[in-house]
């Protein structure tokens, strides 16, 4: 019998290229497949971090991570076993979405059992247990239904693990398992990923439906995204429709009696979490009932190795707590209020984003990400269907770097009293305001049109803050850089995110 640990971490490092600056281990600024492995033993052994995403959807990955791991970094493997002590968790493509990328999640499905035979003949010198698996976690992102989740579970128990019982021989009938051995581990684990905002309200349901469906018993973990949701609805939008569904999966915990453990998806970019070294108490206690925190490549690289150092240990030393309890009836109309004000923006922004972007520095080797609003999804309205704009932290690093913080977005048209309702479900509201308003720039606003600017300005008018100068002198130069043509832009570009603390 293999055995899955029921440690369940509360980091993640994550291979999303947010960062500014280059770590010291790259070989250069853009992170390839041999960077991304030396990273991942980074993440464990300096940093302390207890789980490392790898990631096949949308970009360009290794398949053989674990052999690498485990014979370029003898020494600390076999301190730490992988899967009992550290994890890697795989995300992979969703085939229901990304139909062109289904082979890949059956190539790296194929992968797994080949992981555990690497580790079994590594870690049988030690004397270690045998029974664990290296690989036993995948995550299958924008699910919508339980389905997208069941089929992976089964696809992998019947046609990876399960072709062992299948007779290769008739005359003798012979199985695959005895020709080739048996195949470990024989089920997987499925995280659903919950990318827009139908499913993020429904992910009680759709965690349920699978819970159910699979007979789990023990515990299942769901994972919040923060990014691509911010991008589709705007980030003070997300921040509520995560509150409710917080709420939603802590009261379905307690109708199945199987805990589930939320991870939220969040970056160093407060459009985007504003999730950083520097403030991961105030995370935590905004978000007391997630188990896991993505920790992106800003959080790692963008601080002091020290000062990363004792956040990761604050938040594997903090225990979580019940959700903040919410009025989701409340919340869902300044959802819809602040979501259909953001949209409508979209649709006069999204030309100027996607001129800019083009210019943001790359931080890995990626593939186009299918998504929502800004990526072809099949939920937006009528009038934004044909609207596409870059992932999000191209997004944001084009946003801040002209001088607009895209959190500022849809904003104009809350009420005091929305505010007022606000204060509770998202008690960091006016601190996160204040961390996105002092990268404003008033004079650069004039590149955008004037029904954007007039919206900005009343938004910018919510609470008090103080611009970053140094921030407003350098988008000052990235807008005159921009309108003539000047190839310094980059650099400035990257100067900019220097003073911020990410790139996007």
């Amino acid at each position: 019998m293999i055995k899955l640990s029921m440690h369940i971490p509360r980091t993640m490092s994550t291979q999303h290229p947010d960062n500014v600056r280059s770590p010291f281990f790259a070989t250069n600024s853009v992170l390839g497949d041999e960077d991304e492995v030396k990273e991942a033993f980074y993440a464990f052994s300096h940093l302390k971090i207890k789980e490392q995403l790898w990631d096949f959807e949308g970009k360009e990955v290794d398949s053989s991570v674990v052999r690498k791991l485990l014979s370029g970094y003898e020494t600390f493997f076999r301190s730490k076993q992988l899967g009992k002590d550290v994890f890697l968790t795989y995300r992979v493509p969703n085939p229901d979405v990304e139909k062109n990328e289904g082979k890949i999640l059956l190539e790296t499905l194929e992968s797994i059992p080949r992981s555990f035979d690497l580790a079994r003949t590594f870690y049988e010198k030690d004397g270690a247990p045998l029974d664990i698996a290296p690989i036993f976690e995948v995550a299958v992102p924008m699910v919508t239904h339980a389905k997208a989740v069941s089929r992976i579970a089964m696809y992998y128990k019947k046609f990876v693990a399960g072709k062992g019982n299948q007779i290769i021989d008739e005359q003798t009938n012979k199985t695959v398992a005895s020709w080739i051995g048996e195949f470990f581990p024989k089920s997987l684990r499925v995280i659903p990923l919950l990318e827009d905002k139908e499913s993020l309200l429904n992910a009680d349901k759709i965690v349920e439906e699978f819970v159910k469906e699979q007979k789990i018993e023990d515990h299942q973990r769901v994972w919040l995204a923060r990014s691509d949701p911010a991008l589709n609805y705007g980030s003070a939008a997300t921040v509520l429709i995560e509150k409710i569904a917080l709420q939603r999966l802590h009261h379905l915990s307690e109708k199945i009696s199987v805990p589930l453990f939320p991870i939220l998806g969040c970056g160093s970019a407060p459009f985007r979490g504003n999730f950083k070294p520097t403030n991961v108490e105030a995370n935590m206690k905004a978000y007391p009932s997630v188990q896991t925190f993505t920790l992106q490549s800003a959080f790692k690289y963008d601080y002091e190795e020290g000062v990363v150092q004792n956040a990761v240990q604050k938040i594997e030393e903090t225990k979580t707590k019940k959700p903040l309890v919410v009025d989701e009836e409340k919340l869902l109309l300044i959802i819809e209020k602040l979501a259909h004000a953001y949209q409508q923006q979209m649709t006069l922004l999204a030309p100027i984003i996607n001129d800019f972007s083009i210019h943001i520095p790359k931080r890995r080797k990626r593939k186009l990400h299918i998504g929502l609003f800004g990526y072809a999804r099949k939920h937006t309205s009528h009038e934004q269907e044909h609207i596409h704009l870059p992932r999000a932290i191209p997004f944001c690093a084009s946003l801040y770097s002209l001088g607009l913080p895209p959190e500022l977005l849809g904003l104009h048209v809350l009420t005091q009293k929305d505010i007022e309702v606000m204060a509770h479900a998202y008690p960091s509201f006016e601190q996160d305001f204040k961390d996105a308003a002092q990268l404003l720039n008033e004079d650069n606003l004039s590149v955008f049109p004037n029904e954007i600017i007039k919206q900005i300005k009343a938004a910018s008018e919510l609470f008090p803050f103080e611009i970053k100068r140094e921030h407003q002198k350098i988008t000052s130069i990235i807008l005159k850089e921009w309108k003539t043509k000047n190839p310094v832009l980059t650099e400035n570009i990257e100067r900019a995110g220097w003073v911020r603390g990410f790139l996007g």
